[in-house]
This record gives structure tokens, C-alpha cells and sequence, in this order.
């Protein structure tokens, strides 16, 4: 054999124990092991400082970073779609019907977390994602928008609001589409159809996150758009945003809202699969659930927590739901029909 060849052999031979070397170090096949020293989560907008915080306590605690890449939340699943080949989420954290897409997608793995501290209603039976913080729909108004909090529907119709209105796109981003689906609650499917119609005048355009609607409301670019509790309240909080939380009224002068969580699902092929469950379970114990309310303006999520009092002097979300009826809806149901839903919204109001 030449010496080209000789060390050509030997080159090949250093790289393929380099490579050995590296899969061992973790896990063997690209899948995690107990010294995986980052998580990589894809998360819905709303809980960003919140994470902050939570996520700098668990690498204290485990010597694991938290990478968060925060997008809307459709736009979070198409994401994790996209890189079926090559994965790069370990969890996934966004709002219905966009989480129940994502399990029946074949996106999500059961997790392996033990989630009995949370009621069945608040998680897949079989364990692909489970419930993280409770929220809900609600719409802001600039200041100069009086008496924002007895604004109704039909008042949304109003010349006075022409080009000042936003809402997030229904099938896109997660509160737009629990718009879409309290408005089909309220007035049926064509009813809703129908009115987001007459609506069109006066909203600005699509918008894939709703989380980029609050500043524009907040500087008076626009007068009026939804959101959500917590997002909203936690802007309030903590940003000193100039904008009020407000439930739009049916005629009759009944609030009614969705209940749209932040629920959390492991990637399938997550890279980083036992740091992963570590995080997910962190993010369910009670300590950091407790943090939920006062921190991030959220509803905590576990049984023994749910219904607990806010600690004084914090904004309670459950406070500004008292007066409105809450609705749940199947959101299995809402995912088989969202396909067409979204047509018919999209060619009802030629958007």
C-alpha cells in the first residue's frame, strides 16, 4: 500500500472514532442522554419574561439551558413540521386546536411525564401533551376608546373604527382562531361568517401573531384588536402598556370568552429527549405553578393550585372572567373542522 494510501486509511479511520465518539457522548443515535446540557422549546407568544425567570432557575438547578424560539402559534407547529428530518425542538408549547393538530399530526411523543396532578380534561389521554397555563380570549382598546368595557360586536361595526381594527388570523395563530370559533359559538357558522364580513372594512389585515398587535394598540396605530388575558394583563404589569382588557358584548349585553391555555406536547424526535422530561416536569411542579399567577397573570394548570386565591396585590385572570361565560370548546372538534373553516372565512371575507 503507498503512504497516500496509508494515510489516507488512517485519516478515515480518526474521523469514523471522532464520530463514534461524539454519537456516544450522546446517547449513541442522536438521542438524548442524562448529560444533555440544552433544551430547545418552540413556544406560542405570551409567556416570554415568564420563561425568562423559569428557565434561569432550572439551569441553576440542573446545569440544563433552555433555548426559546417564540413565534405565533400555527406558525410554531409548521416549524417542528418542517424539520421532520432533521428535528430541532425538544417541546413544543402553543394554544388549541394548534396543539391537537400537532398530536395528530404525528409531531408529538408521549413524554413520559406523570401528569396526574393535572384533570383529565387538561391533557391528552395518551400522553403526547398536557395542559401548562390556563388563558383566555379577550380584546384591548386604546385609551381613547371610551368606555371600551361596554363596547359590544355590533359597535366593532362602526365607521368610526374604519382601518383601526386588527384581529389575528383565524387557522394561523391560535386567539384568532378562538375568535372565529366564539363567533360560530354565538351566532353559528354562517352567523360568524357573516359578520366578520361586515367586519371587513374596518380591520387592518391579516397578522400571523397575535403578540404584535398589542404595541400598535398600545401607540394608537390601531384602536382596537384582540388578544388574551394573560398575554394582555401581563403587558399591563410589567410594560406599562396603555391599553384596556375588554370582552365584546351580544346584543343582549352578555360576555362570553374562550378558554384558550398554553398547553405543552414533546417533540417526536426531540434531540434532547431526558432533559426535555426534566423541563416538562420542573414547569408542573408546584413551585413554579405558583409563579403562574402572580409572574406571568396566568391560571395555574394543577388540581391542588387551580382554584387558589391570587396573592394580594397581583392582577387575577380569573377576576376579569367572573362576569363572562367561558366557553370550552371540543377542540378536536374545531380541528377537523378548521380546513374548511378557514376556506369559508378566506372567500367570506376575501381575505
Amino acid at each position: 500500500m503507498s503512504t497516500q494510501r496509508l494515510v489516507r486509511t488512517a485519516l478515515v479511520l480518526a474521523s469514523a472514532t471522532a464520530v463514534a465518539v461524539a454519537a456516544a457522548a450522546c446517547g449513541g443515535t442522536g438521542s438524548s442522554s442524562g448529560g444533555d446540557k440544552t433544551v430547545t422549546v418552540y413556544s406560542a407568544d405570551g409567556l416570554g419574561d415568564w420563561y425568562k425567570t423559569q428557565f434561569a432557575k432550572f439551569k441553576d438547578q440542573t446545569g440544563i439551558s433552555v433555548n426559546e424560539v417564540e413565534a405565533g402559534s400555527g406558525e410554531v407547529v409548521n416549524r417542528v413540521d418542517k424539520e421532520q428530518s432533521n428535528p430541532q425542538a425538544d417541546i413544543v408549547v402553543t394554544l388549541p386546536p394548534f396543539i391537537q393538530k400537532a398530536a395528530k399530526s404525528g409531531l408529538l411523543q408521549d413524554s413520559g411525564v406523570d401528569t396526574g396532578v393535572v384533570a383529565d380534561a387538561d391533557k391528552d389521554p395518551g400522553g403526547k401533551y398536557v395542559t401548562l397555563a390556563g388563558n383566555y380570549l379577550c380584546f384591548i382598546a386604546n385609551p381613547r376608546v371610551a368606555n371600551s368595557d361596554k363596547l359590544t360586536w355590533d359597535d366593532l361595526l362602526k365607521p368610526d373604527y374604519k382601518g383601526k381594527v386588527q384581529y389575528s388570523t383565524p387557522g394561523q395563530a391560535g386567539d384568532g382562531t378562538a375568535v372565529l370559533v366564539l363567533l360560530q359559538q354565538l351566532y353559528g357558522k354562517q352567523g360568524a361568517l357573516d359578520y366578520l364580513a361586515k367586519l371587513q372594512p374596518n380591520n387592518v389585515g391579516p397578522s400571523s401573531s397575535t403578540g404584535k398587535l398589542q404595541p400598535k394598540v398600545d401607540n394608537g396605530e390601531l384602536l382596537i384588536a384582540n388578544g388574551d388575558v394573560q398575554m394582555n394583563l401581563q403587558q399591563i404589569k410589567d410594560k406599562g402598556a396603555k391599553f384596556n382588557v375588554f370582552f365584546p358584548a351580544t346584543a343582549d349585553g352578555k360576555h362570553s370568552t374562550v378558554a384558550v391555555p398554553y398547553v405543552m406536547g414533546m417533540a417526536k424526535g426531540a434531540p434532547h429527549k431526558d432533559a426535555a422530561k426534566k423541563l416538562m416536569e420542573y414547569l408542573l411542579s408546584a413551585d413554579v405553578q405558583k409563579t403562574l399567577g402572580p409572574d406571568a397573570v396566568a391560571v395555574p394548570v394543577r388540581k391542588d393550585l387551580k382554584d387558589a386565591p391570587a396573592p394580594a396585590g397581583t392582577i387575577s385572570p380569573a377576576g376579569y372572567v367572573k362576569d363572562v361565560t367561558v366557553i370550552n370548546p371540543d377542540w378536536t372538534k374545531v380541528l377537523t373542522d378548521l380546513d374548511g373553516d378557514v376556506a369559508a372565512y378566506q372567500k367570506a371575507t376575501g381575505s
